[in-house]
């Protein structure tokens, strides 16, 4: 059996194929870790979300923040925007049951026996994988509950930047979302910072890569993440960041995580207009 964890998808149904083809993925033997953000940007997400739902047990995928964009317009929350390309799944006759699925997915994945984390975009150094498995699990919850829409209209917005135990309520999950599915720089406290997109030295003073982040509780655990485009491809600080910019005419990639660490890509076509965020 191999477990391969692969980067943001974000629609392009064909590179996945191409690199699964690639790596001899077999569905019986086989497994598969997905960074999150599935959907979007691309050409083909509702053929990406029924193949990776289709897959079941062989497959894991937590959730990025265009997942959490489609669950949003889903209930009317927030309108699509110009650049959105999930109309597919929204028009779809099995809109509903993609949805349910997508609901229920995990915005952090922990395999002890095999020794690695996912999470789409990282963490702040105040928690370790013990405290963040749990945060997870407290937006999780809201995610599968009556309570869902309510959350969906209030998950946006920037505040606050920096975690405290004592947070609650809609400002508490909204942190949590924050953190695990758009964090690229926070400052030596743990305070986010958003504006900031490009690679590391683009930010503003005072701001690190969140990884970099002296003394940070997660380090000595291995982590899978995606989200961050500009960065690519990046190994460091047992750190495994696998967004190598498939939609924007990069690479598509994955990591074999069982046995010895090895990196296999297919290059993509690009499939989205406008700059890469």
């Amino acid at each position: 059996m191999a477990v391969y964890a692969v980067g943001d998808v974000q629609g392009c149904f064909d590179p996945l194929r191409r690199l699964l083809d690639r790596l001899r993925f077999d569905p019986v033997r086989d497994r598969l870790w997905f960074t999150g953000d599935l959907i979007n940007r691309g050409p083909q997400s509702a053929a990406v979300l029924r193949f990776v739902r289709e897959l079941g047990d062989r497959a894991v995928t937590v959730l990025g923040n265009h997942d959490l964009t489609l669950l949003a317009c889903s209930v009317g929350c927030v309108a699509t925007r110009e650049r959105d390309t999930f109309h597919d799944i929204l028009a779809a006759p099995d809109c509903d049951q993609l949805l349910q699925w997508l609901r229920h997915r995990p915005l952090l994945h922990l395999d002890g026996k095999l020794g690695f984390a996912m999470v789409h975009a990282g963490l702040v150094p105040q928690w370790d994988l013990v405290e963040a498995r749990r945060l997870a699990g407290e937006v999780e919850q809201v995610l599968v509950s009556d309570g869902f829409a309510a959350f969906m209209a209030q998950m946006y917005g920037n505040q606050p930047r920096l975690w405290s135990s004592g947070l609650k309520g809609y400002e508490r999950l909204r942190f949590i979302v924050n953190c695990m599915t758009r964090i690229r720089f926070c400052d030596l406290e743990g305070r986010l910072r958003f504006k900031d997109k490009g690679a590391p030295g683009s930010q503003k003073d005072g701001y690190l890569p969140w990884f970099r982040v002296p003394g940070r509780r997660s380090e000595s655990a291995r982590i899978v993440v995606g989200h961050w485009a500009a960065l690519g491809l990046h190994f460091e600080r047992q750190v495994y960041a696998l967004d190598s910019g498939c939609v924007w005419g990069g690479k598509l990639s994955a990591l074999r995580l069982d046995g010895p660490l090895t990196v296999t890509s297919v290059p993509c076509a690009r499939a989205s207009s406008g700059a890469a965020p």
